[in-house]
């Protein structure tokens, strides 16, 4: 996914009491990466092994953005302030977790917004958003967290495909209120099924030369190429959507430029050479094949109601701490200083022979 990006110029954020506090972001990195983050003054609780703790929100409005897009304002008290690129752990009615990115205004300090595409051959997370969310409903979230954030920069060069449209639209209003050039490549199948192409459209000014919008059915692909080539020297590039596009972006990206983008899926595969997990609490020693994760081998040899939910590497259900071993990190969750001892089971693998958990 991305790395931990940090920032120096000064925006305001929305702390739990709701008020603006405007506060250096260099400060606000240093501030979460201790291991005092996060404030009990500025985020509900944490729960187990330092996550976020959990909160209650009401759907208050429900609207269909484009074809096959609902989007979702989710109103809360005492929310935690985010930064574009931020994200939130939904935990829909069965129980399964999804995250979607925060595409609202981060001075709303009440409300939490996100979009969801349905995905018609998904594993029906989506399909709950779109037919079990509705106004007056009541969901439990998790975060927010951020692994996509904007860094500073003299340019930016957005690309979004699709419903990746979501953490990229709250960088371009960043840097339209900062005063920062910016270019945005906007591609979909149709317009119709585009989110949020109105606000982008109007963003882009009266010439409209800063925002560069391609449906599929209309126009065929884009020219990313001539997009990249057009990209001020040494802009930071931001790039979400659909895996293909991102590799395309990667491959043709020409030097001087740095990439940065945001997946929807693991980057890696979660097989790999056969090892040994010893769990120290309970006693059992399981043995992991090659194909097989350390969660599934876990739950079938020792602890079979050991909960879990994505299988992905992205809500963090399945987070244990790591006694020994060499951990083999393959998760789109966990900072760089929470994978010194601990690990999401679903997704990651031990580099040797044996791992040795505190489970």
């Amino acid at each position: 996914m991305t790395a931990v990006f940090r920032s120096r110029r000064v925006r305001a954020l929305v702390v739990a009491t709701g008020a603006a506090l405007l506060v250096n972001r260099a400060l606000r990195r240093r501030v979460e990466e201790s291991p005092l983050w996060p404030m009990p003054a500025l985020e509900e609780p944490v729960s187990g092994a330092g996550r976020p703790g959990r909160r209650e929100l009401l759907v208050i409005e429900r609207a269909e953005e484009a074809e096959g897009v609902v989007r979702l304002r989710l109103e809360g008290e005492r929310l935690p302030g985010w930064e574009p690129g931020a994200h939130i752990d939904l935990v829909l009615p069965s129980g399964a977790v999804r995250q979607y990115s925060l595409c609202g205004d981060v001075a709303d300090g009440g409300t939490y917004t996100i979009a969801a595409r349905l995905i018609e051959d998904g594993r029906g997370g989506s399909r709950e958003v779109h037919e079990q969310l509705h106004e007056g409903t009541v969901v439990e979230v998790r975060g927010p967290r951020n692994r996509f954030r904007l860094a500073d920069c003299h340019a930016y060069l957005f690309l979004a495909g699709g419903i990746g449209i979501t953490p990229i639209l709250p960088m371009v209003r960043q840097a339209e209120r900062e005063g920062v050039p910016w270019r945005l490549l906007y591609y979909g199948r149709s317009r119709v099924s585009m989110p949020f192409l109105a606000e982008i459209e109007k963003l882009a000014g009266a010439g409209g030369d800063r925002v560069t919008v391609v449906a599929e059915d209309e126009d065929g692909r884009p020219d990313l190429a001539a997009v990249l080539a057009g990209a001020p020297p040494h802009s930071a590039v931001y790039c979400c959507g659909p895996q293909p596009l991102m590799d395309a972006v990667a491959e043709l990206l020409p030097e001087g430029l740095e990439l940065h983008t945001e997946a929807f899926a693991p980057a890696a595969g979660t097989t790999g050479g056969a090892f040994e997990v010893e769990l120290r609490r309970t006693g059992a020693t399981v043995a992991v094949a090659g194909d097989q994760s350390i969660l599934r081998a876990v739950r079938e040899q020792a602890l079979p109601n050991l909960p879990y939910s994505c299988e992905q590497g992205f809500c963090g259900t399945c987070l244990q701490s790591v006694v020994e071993g060499d951990i083999d990190h393959r998760d789109e969750l966990l900072t760089d200083a929470e994978r010194h001892d601990q690990m999401l089971i679903c997704v990651s693998r031990c580099h040797g022979e044996r791992l040795v958990l505190d489970l």
